[in-house]
This record gives structure tokens, sequence and C-alpha cells, in this order.
């Protein structure tokens, strides 16, 4: 069976790695590949090679970084269809959404080339009787991402192209879930003319990921994943006095208000809870019907669950492919079935859903659970499945309670004609991303990616100008240029603009 290797120092390697985990189809449930799971000593090998590559990256020109950043940029694009299909199976997201995916990725990459703008500093002249002052933003060293399985290229692109073009090096540990992707990733950045060790790959474990947080050598470290992982990467890495960046776990909720037209709203409500199964992290897995709306609203999403096609990822008739994880269809079903238990109305169960010719694959099929209660495990808990709550209240402001007592608040969506409610809306809510007639606000690259509340750990954002930000530190200066015939006497008074 295929090996997957790290990739350190510019080549794929095997390291001291002896344990291995195996990498699924999503679709047939059956193993495809074997992933090394790096050994502290690998995660070193990496972080030294990223260490030694940084003495001279930090020095390239902003010209030869953005020579490289344009030209893996095109190989990107040029390699999109084979990203595509490796995220299909390996994750199980169909081609359309994992083309998607990677388009997202390559937007990053797109931003990253401006990167001489991004840099530039400010400059202030004759602060005081012949003395300027200047500032300008200068990179950390050696930067680590520790990323999710279910965006195996777009979420690394929101971290390395900015942090390498910043002039870090990068070691990322992706899921070893799906883990082949990162892997052209680096072939491609080597392509395009990166120097070795500025770009690692260490797949693992909580080995692996302990090895990053613990290491000296290691200025800062980026992390998408669930909330109680982000929490604990959060403090450990902190504790080691690292920048950190963790986003976590979400709950998102879209409101649909009774003046809204509710054959747009439903649809695009079905396309957010269940495109890539929904596992996302910006995903829909909470509707709220506010007021008279509920019963017409459950008729039309139950019509649009019954009509998604669901099958393999390589498919074109698919719409929704697998779960990526046999333990992961178990957990959903599980929450189904404590829906019902606990009281809610099962409107479409996708629990005992088969595809034909896949029976083993890992599939659940949409499902609808209406008169949901904020008190039901299928309320309080991400899912991370093709799973829909639907919870009704009476106001808009009802519903903004609902929204802003629920512990995450990352992502946010209202459905109306009414450009007033709206305008209450992304005022009153505690959320990060919030979309209006938008029901996956994920900002562009130009914009800053995050949450608040339990969704994000740490101060900043990712991609965008934070990302720049976070993997930057400023220096100001402040010169006088004396001329040697009028020398300026020294005092020991404190110095003033004058």
């Amino acid at each position: 069976m295929r090996t997957i290797p790290h990739w350190i120092n510019g080549e794929p390697t095997a390291g001291v790695s002896q344990r291995t985990a195996p990498v699924f189809n999503p679709a047939t449930g059956v193993p495809q590949a074997e992933v090394l799971l790096a050994e502290a000593a690998d995660v070193q090998a990496a972080v030294e090679a990223a260490a030694t590559a940084f003495d001279t990256w930090q020095d390239a020109s902003l010209s030869r970084r953005t020579s490289v950043l344009f030209a893996f940029r095109q190989l990107m694009y040029d390699h999109l269809d084979e990203l595509a299909g490796i995220i299909s199976d390996e994750h199980g997201k169909v081609l359309a959404d994992a083309r998607g995916e990677v388009q997202r990725g390559l937007e990053v990459v797109e931003f990253a080339c401006g990167i001489p703008q991004l840099l530039k500093g400010d400059y202030s002249d004759q602060v005081s009787g012949g003395v300027d002052s200047y500032t300008f933003r200068q990179p950390l060293g050696v930067v680590a991402g520790i990323t999710p399985f279910n965006f195996p290229v777009m979420v690394p692109s929101w971290m390395h192209p900015v942090a390498i073009a910043c002039g870090n090096t990068f070691v990322l540990k992706p899921s070893e879930r799906d883990p082949s992707a990162s892997l052209l990733i680096a072939r491609l950045w080597a392509a395009a003319g990166l120097p070795e060790g500025v770009f690692n790959v260490v797949h693992g474990d909580r080995v692996a990921v302990d090895a990053l947080l613990d290491s000296p050598q290691v200025a800062a470290v980026s992390f998408v994943g669930s909330t109680p992982i982000a929490r604990y990467i959060h403090g450990r890495a902190s504790a080691a006095g690292k920048r950190v960046q963790a986003l976590g776990g979400a709950k998102n909720h879209a409101v649909v208000l009774p003046d809204a037209d509710l054959e747009f709203a439903a649809d695009h409500l079905t396309a957010a809870a269940f495109g890539s199964a929904g596992q996302r992290c910006m995903a829909i897995s909470a509707a709220i019907a506010v007021g008279d709306v509920g019963d017409r609203l459950v008729e039309v999403l139950r019509r649009r669950a019954a009509e998604v096609r669901v099958g393999p990822g390589r498919d074109a008739a698919s719409e929704m492919g697998p779960v990526v994880t046999r333990e992961a269809r178990e957990r959903i079903i599980g929450y189904i079935d404590s829906g019902e238990q606990q009281g809610a109305t099962l409107v479409v169960d996708g629990r005992a859903l088969t595809v034909a010719g896949h029976e083993d694959g890992f599939f659940v099929g949409p499902t609808v659970l209406d008169h949901v209660t904020a008190e039901m495990d299928a309320y309080r808990e991400e899912i991370f499945g093709p799973v829909v709550v639907v919870v009704r209240v009476d106001t808009l402001d009802e519903a903004i309670a609902l929204i802003n007592a629920n512990p995450y608040g990352n992502g946010t969506a209202v459905f109306t004609a009414s450009g007033a409610a709206a305008r209450r809306f992304q005022r009153a809510v505690t959320v990060g991303m919030i979309g209006i007639n938008v029901p996956i606000p994920v900002p562009m690259a130009y914009h800053s990616f995050g949450g608040w509340k339990d969704s994000l750990f740490g101060e900043s954002h990712i991609h965008g100008p934070e990302g720049v930000r976070f993997y930057t530190r400023a220096k100001v200066v402040t010169s006088r240029w004396p001329q040697v015939t009028q020398p300026v006497a020294a005092s020991l008074q404190f110095p003033t603009a004058t």
C-alpha cells in the first residue's frame, strides 16, 4: 500500500517515523494509503530545516518573493483539477466543491502576491528639528500551521502563502485523514523556485502537534479545528511564549424572517447545510424561523433536502459526498438519534441512506430536525455533518438573543427584505462573520477570517490584513543625522518634540 511521507528541506522523507495511520476513501470505506506519523525527531528536523532557511529567506528581496509567489499561483492553477481529485478521494467531497476549495486557496495566494504593498511602512518627516520617524515590519522566523481535514488545501492556504510572502519559513502539520494534497503543494512550491527548507510538511497526531508547540525555534502557531483543541493549542503555545491564532468550532445560525423569499432562503440554506456533507466550519447548522414562517420554511427545506443527490465525490452527478470517516458517521447518527429522543420532530431522516455500489461508504443523508430547543444536544453541540436543526422564535430580538447566548460566534446570516432588520441584526449579534441574504459569509482574501467567543482563541483573525500583521512584527525608528559643522549637544533631560 502507498505510504505518504513527510516533506522536509525540499524533499520527501520517511524520517524516523515507524507509526502509520490508514487513509480511507470515504466513498468506499476502504483504506487507500498509509500516512507516516511523525515522532518528535521528525518535527525537529523540519523545524531546523526551516530555521536554517530563514537565515537567507528573510533577506530575500520583495521582488524575489513575489516572483516565487506568482509562479506558485500559476502552478496551483495548472494543477487545480489534480488537487481537487486528491481532495475528493481522501475527504469525500464532490469534485465541484473541491475545485471551489482550491480556488478560494488560490485567492489567498493572489492576495499574498501583493506583499510589497502590504508591507509598506509609515514615514513622518521632521517630527522634531532634523529628526524623522518611520516604521517597517519584519518576519518572525519559523512559523507553524496545524490544519483540519475539512479543507486540506484552502485552510493551509490561509496561512503559508502569507507567512512565506512576509519572509518567514513554514512547517505545516495537516490532518492525517487527508494528507496527500499537502505533499503536492510542497512539490509545487519547489517547482516555483522556493528555496529548500522554506516550506515543510510533517504528518502526525498529538506527538507532532506538541513537538511544534514546545519547540523554542517556532515563533508562532496558526490553527483551525475544534474548540477544545483550539483552547489547548492556544494555552500550550502561549505558555511557551509564541504568538497564536487558534480558530475553533462553530454553531452557525441563519435567521429567516417572515418577509424573506422562502424559496431563495431554502435553496441557500440547503446548500449551506448539506454542501461538503456539512463538514464546514461555516456550514449553517441551525435555522431560526421567526414568527409564522416556521411551517412554510420547514416544508420547503423538506423538499429541498429530498432532492439532494448523494453519491461518491468522483461521480459528476453527485451533489453531496460521504463524511470523512466511519467514526464521524456514527457520531452524526448519534446526534440525530439524540434529537429524536429529546423531542425534536424528524422531518427528513438521513440515517439509513445507502448508495448503490458504495454500501460500505461513510454516507449520511441530508437530515432536518424541527422544533429543536436550545437545551437539546443537537442544538448545543457542533454536529459537523449534514444535519440542520430548526428552532422557532416569535421575534427578531429573540433570534438575536438565542445567537448571542450560544458559546460559538463564528458565522451567522439573516434572510430578509428589510434593510432596517438587517442593520439591526448585523449590529447586535456577537458573531465575527455575518451574511445578509448570504448563508456562508466567508470573507474574500483581502479581508480577514475569524469568529468571536469560543470560535477564536488569540487576538488575530486569519489571512488578509490581519494575517500580514500576525506573521510580522513592527519596528519604529527615530533618526537624526546631525551635520558635522553644527553638532547637537547632548542633554540629560527627557527628549521632547522641540
